[in-house]
């Protein structure tokens, strides 16, 4: 990476929430420019001020990303409260307006009429369908999800789902941007609810709710499986590469030894949980013993994720 903006290349972030703010430290650590913006006055200039303190706070940390220092990067951050001022000069344009389908199909629609043919729109959404959000664009061609992980600047995968029109040279061009700024861009080959991240995700989540609903484990415990056990190896392997090195000759040896086993539990798994009820109050009571909800507590939890997200970050290195 060189010192110059790559390709003098400028990129729009629609929105300056914490994904907002998040995604433009990322496309800053790769040395592009990057044009905010938010249509609420003040708040795209309040998240330019809340990105310089992060950075400096990253470089201090030995943290910052990229191979500009954090005043250079920030050279290279501009606020606006006009959307056509914030879109000239883009070749790609991040969404990342909050999570409702008519928010982020009418910011399309804007943004389409402000743009060449040849920009790249793309949506934040952690599980609306790129089918949906991009109902209102005229030309879908150029349209794709890219989809973070929370929080985006230490977890680094990104989905890319494209829309059924997606042109095979917009996922290219996507999955290069996000490798070349330091993400690791996941390719879904069309697009389904919820991608892929939240269908494995909530998999998790329904059969722990179970588990711990049933009486069979507590909160505490049902974490300690994960922080202690799966997540150990999942930091750095995948369920499929797990299963390939958890037997002696490989895959097909894992499930011609565990398939009739993994069909067994499988088939024993309950509805889908309701998540609702006293069920649920009973284990949020149990969660809130452990953790309490108050703002001070879970922002220090937050803090703390954050911290350990640093190290291991700093560890797949």
């Amino acid at each position: 990476m060189s010192n110059v903006t790559p390709e003098g290349r400028i990129i729009s972030v629609i929105g300056s929430g914490l994904i907002g703010r998040s995604w433009a430290m990322v496309f800053l650590s790769g040395g592009y420019r990057v044009k905010i913006y938010d249509n609420q006055p003040g708040q795209a200039l309040k998240a330019a001020q809340e990105v310089r303190k992060q950075l400096e706070e990253l470089q201090q940390a030995q943290m910052l990303r990229g191979e500009l220092s954090a005043a250079e990067q920030f050279s290279l951050l501009s606020s606006h409260d006009d959307l056509t001022q914030a879109l000239e000069g883009a070749f790609f344009v991040q969404e990342c307006v909050f999570e409702e389908l008519e928010a982020k199909q009418s910011v399309f629609q804007a943004v389409e009429s402000h743009v060449g043919e040849s920009v790249i729109l793309s949506s934040s959404t952690s599980c609306l369908l790129p089918s949906n959000v991009f109902s209102r664009v005229q030309n879908k061609t150029r349209c794709i999800v890219s989809h973070p992980v929370n929080p985006p600047y230490y977890v680094r995968l990104v989905e890319l789902v494209p829309h059924p029109d997606t042109l095979p040279a917009v996922m290219e061009r996507t999955h290069a941007l996000m490798t070349r700024v330091g993400q690791s861009p996941a390719r879904l080959r069309k697009e389904v609810d919820g991608f892929a991240l939240n269908r494995v995700q909530y998999a998790v989540i329904a059969e722990s709710w179970r588990l711990v609903k049933e009486g069979i484990i507590s909160v505490q415990d049902m974490d300690l499986v994960m922080t202690e056990g799966l997540g150990m190896r999942y930091a750095f392997i995948g369920p499929m590469e797990t299963m390939h090195l958890n037997a002696p000759e490989g895959l097909g040896d894992y499930l011609q030894r565990y398939r009739e086993g993994m069909r067994r539990v499988l088939s024993s798994f309950g509805p889908v949980p309701e998540f609702t009820g006293e069920e649920a109050e009973a284990i949020v009571q149990e969660m809130c013993d452990l953790i309490p909800n108050d703002q001070p507590h879970l922002s220090t939890r937050r803090e703390r994720r954050d911290q350990l997200l640093m190290g291991l970050a700093k560890l797949k290195k």
